[in-house]
C-alpha cells in the first residue's frame, strides 16, 4: 500500500503537461476547488447528472402509466445499464489513449443524438419496444465512454480532491432532487417525450463546457501497446490493491440483491398506489439527503475514509423497510433524505480514495474496472426484480435487500485493508 501511495504522490507532483486543449491544468493563486477549469467542469457534470437522474424515473414511470408491466420496466433499466457495465472497461482504455476530455465530448454528443430520438419516439408513441431498448443501449454505451474520464478529470481541475468530490456529489444530489421530480411531474402530465428534450439540451451544454476546458495531461500508456495489453496492465494494477477489489467484490452482491431491484420494485408499489408524481418526489428526497451528505463531506475528512463511509451506509435500509411497513409518502420521503445523506458520504469517501490512491496514468482504467465490477451487477438485479417479485413477493425482495445492506456494511468494516485505508493529504 505504501509503495502505491508514494508512486501516486510522484505522479501528482510532476509538472503539468498539455493535451492539446489549449493550456495548463491550473494557474498560480487559483482556489483549491473553484478554479476556472472546475467551474466549467462543474457545469458540464451537473448538466449530465440532471439528464441521468431524469432518465430512469421517466422511463420506468412512463412505461407503467402506459400499461406496460413491471417486467418491461425492469428490462428497460437492464438495457440502459448493461452496455454501460460491459463497455466501461474499453471506455477507460480509450480515455487513456485519446484523453478523457475528448471521450467525454464524444459521449455527450452520442447522448444528445440518442435523447433526440427518444423524444421523437415517446412523443409519437412506442410501436415496438425494441426501438426503446436500442436507444437505451446507445445511452448506456455513451455513459460507458464518459464515466472513466468523469472520475480522472477531478484531480486535474482541483487541488482539494475531496472538497471537489463533495461539491460534485452535492450537484449530483441537487440534480437528483430536481431531475426525478421534474421527470415525475412531466410523466404524470403525459409528457415523457419532453423529459428527453430537456436531457438532449443538457448534454449539448455539457459538450460545450468540456470543449472549453484547458487541461494538462496525466501520463499516457506507452505508445504501441495493444488494447488488450492496456486492459491487462489495468487489471494487474487493480488486483494489486486489496482495498479496491475488496470493496468491489462486496458491492457486487449488494448490487444484485439490494440496490439493483429496488427502483423498479419500488415503482411497482408506489406508482399504482400513489402516482408517478409521488414516486418522483420520493426519489427527489434521496437527492435532498445526498446534498446534506455531500456538503458534510466537503469539510469532514476522516483519517480512515472508507471506514467512515461504511458506517454512513447503515442508513440504507430505512427506505425499503418503510415500503414494507406501508408508511405514507411523507415518511418514505423522510427516509430517503437520511438514506441519501449516508450514501452521499460514502460516495465522496470512495471516489476520493480511488482518485488519490491510484496513479494518474492508471486512473481511467482502474476506475473502469471499479465501475464494471460494481455497476455491472446492477442490471442483473434489475432484470431479476420482476421474476423475484413473482416468485417470492414484494416484501420478501425488499427484506432480502435490507439484510444484504447490513451485511455489506459489516463486510466493509471487517475487511482490514478497507477499514484501515488512510486518507492522502490534499495537494498544496
Amino acid at each position: 500500500m505504501e509503495e502505491h501511495r508514494a508512486e501516486h504522490a510522484t505522479a501528482v507532483a510532476s509538472p503539468p503537461a498539455r493535451d492539446g486543449s489549449g493550456g495548463p491544468s491550473s494557474s498560480p493563486g487559483e482556489p483549491a476547488i473553484w478554479s476556472r477549469n472546475f467551474r466549467y467542469y462543474f457545469v458540464a457534470r451537473s448538466a449530465g447528472l440532471l439528464s441521468w437522474a431524469m432518465l430512469p424515473v421517466a422511463v420506468a414511470a412512463g412505461l407503467l402509466i402506459d400499461g406496460y408491466g413491471l417486467d418491461t420496466a425492469g428490462y428497460s433499466m437492464a438495457f440502459l445499464v448493461a452496455p454501460f457495465a460491459g463497455l466501461v472497461l474499453f471506455g477507460g482504455v480509450l480515455a487513456d489513449r485519446f484523453t478523457a476530455r475528448r471521450m467525454m465530448i464524444v459521449a455527450d454528443l452520442a447522448n444528445l443524438a440518442a435523447h433526440v430520438l427518444l423524444a421523437l419516439l415517446l412523443l409519437h408513441g412506442i410501436d415496438h419496444l425494441w426501438q426503446l431498448y436500442a436507444l437505451l443501449v446507445v445511452a448506456g454505451t455513451a455513459n460507458a465512454l464518459f464515466q472513466p474520464g468523469a472520475s480522472s478529470t477531478v484531480p486535474l481541475v482541483s487541488r482539494d480532491v475531496q472538497g471537489a468530490n463533495g461539491v460534485l456529489r452535492t450537484s449530483e444530489a441537487i440534480t437528483g432532487l430536481g431531475g426525478p421530480a421534474l421527470a415525475g411531474v412531466l410523466v404524470g402530465f403525459g409528457s415523457t417525450g419532453w423529459v428527453m428534450v430537456i436531457s438532449a439540451v443538457a448534454y449539448g451544454a455539457s459538450a460545450v463546457c468540456l470543449y472549453v476546458l484547458r487541461l494538462g495531461t496525466v501520463p499516457a500508456p506507452p505508445p504501441g501497446e495493444s488494447l488488450w495489453r492496456n486492459l491487462a496492465v489495468g487489471w494487474r494494477e487493480f488486483r494489486a490493491r486489496s482495498w479496491l477489489w475488496g470493496v468491489i467484490v462486496i458491492w457486487m452482491f449488494y448490487a444484485v440483491l439490494s440496490w439493483g431491484p429496488q427502483l423498479s420494485v419500488a415503482a411497482g408499489v408506489i406508482v399504482p398506489e400513489h402516482g408517478a408524481r409521488s414516486f418522483g418526489l420520493i426519489n427527489a428526497a434521496l437527492g435532498a439527503g445526498t446534498v446534506v451528505g455531500g456538503l458534510l463531506a466537503i469539510r469532514y475528512k476522516p483519517e480512515r475514509p472508507l471506514a467512515a463511509g461504511a458506517v454512513a451506509m447503515l442508513a440504507y435500509p430505512l427506505y425499503p423497510l418503510g415500503i414494507v411497513l406501508g408508511l405514507p409518502v411523507w415518511a418514505l420521503a423522510a427516509a430517503q433524505v437520511v438514506v441519501g445523506a449516508g450514501m452521499g458520504v460514502w460516495g465522496v469517501m470512495w471516489a476520493t480514495s480511488v482518485q488519490t490512491q491510484v496513479p494518474g496514468e492508471m486512473l481511467n482504467r482502474i476506475h473502469a474496472y471499479e465501475v464494471a465490477g460494481s455497476v455491472g451487477m446492477y442490471p442483473i438485479g434489475s432484470a431479476l426484480a420482476g421474476p423475484a417479485v413473482g416468485a417470492f413477493g414484494t416484501d420478501q425482495v425488499f427484506l432480502t435487500g435490507v439484510v444484504v445492506s447490513f451485511l455489506t456494511t459489516t463486510a466493509l468494516l471487517a475487511a482490514r485493508p478497507i477499514r484501515t485505508l488512510r486518507r492522502v493529504p490534499d495537494r498544496r
